[in-house]
């Protein structure tokens, strides 16, 4: 049986969370969803929580710190390493991808054009991590 996650989702694009939600609820998932528009908003949250996030699905184009710089936060911190974080992102750039696995990262997807692949995409992503152990914190 599939375990309810507790996601974080960082993204600074309405339009991007909407979907989010949107395909969540047309998988019929009754996973927790949490938003941060920013890389220093979702820094606060993890810092404020009682219980960390069971999956963190990031964003790397973001206004003020951007989702490498978050990364590499993340990834150093004692508390919040081992968060899997998957990014989420239209970045094909090798150099992206290459970095953010040097970091750390538990996956790298790129947003589809098409919503029909983007809720491909986003089942098996969530399928997964909602079937594998994961550590609660």
């Amino acid at each position: 049986m599939n375990k309810q996650l507790d996601i974080l989702l960082i993204e600074d694009n309405f339009l991007e969370i909407m979907k989010m939600k949107r395909t969540l609820s047309l998988l019929e998932l009754n996973h927790t969803l949490s938003e941060a528009k920013d890389a220093e908003i979702a820094l606060e949250i993890l810092k404020g929580s009682k219980r960390y996030p069971d999956l963190i699905l990031l964003d790397l184009n973001m206004p003020k710190i951007s989702g490498i710089e978050f990364l590499d936060i993340l990834k150093k911190s004692e508390d919040f390493r081992h968060i899997p974080t998957v990014i989420l992102t239209t970045s094909d750039n090798k150099s992206d991808l290459e970095e953010c696995y040097k970091l750390g990262i538990s996956g790298y997807i790129l947003k589809p054009l098409k919503y029909e692949d983007y809720v491909k995409k986003m089942d098996a992503v969530l399928t997964y991590w909602s079937t594998n152990e994961l550590k609660k914190y």
